[in-house]
């Protein structure tokens, strides 16, 4: 019986952690209010200066989120909607 309770303790554990790192948003962009932030339209706008096809965004956590492509490789653009500068990208 303890056995199987250790084994269960471990198995939340890794399964925790392992969450946690597959979490790859990158989420602090800005301290702003969300009522002075400048349009979301206006980030794919700049992605799209970028040289990116804007498939799709979306707000996460104090981000602008823009997926885009270039080069036929997929990327994940997080803007400020504070100034729409760019603060992170991951290339998928």
């Amino acid at each position: 019986m303890r056995i199987i309770r250790v084994v269960a303790i471990a198995l939340s554990i890794g399964m925790s952690m392992g969450s946690a790192a597959m979490a790859d948003g990158f989420k602090n962009c800005t301290k702003l209010d969300k009522a002075s932030w400048k349009p979301a339209s206006d980030a794919e706008a700049k992605a799209k200066e970028a040289g990116y096809e804007v498939r799709r965004s979306k707000i996460e956590g104090s981000c602008y989120e823009v997926y885009g492509v270039k080069e036929g490789k997929l990327y994940e653009l997080f803007y400020s909607p504070e100034d729409l500068s760019l603060k992170h990208t991951i290339a998928k």
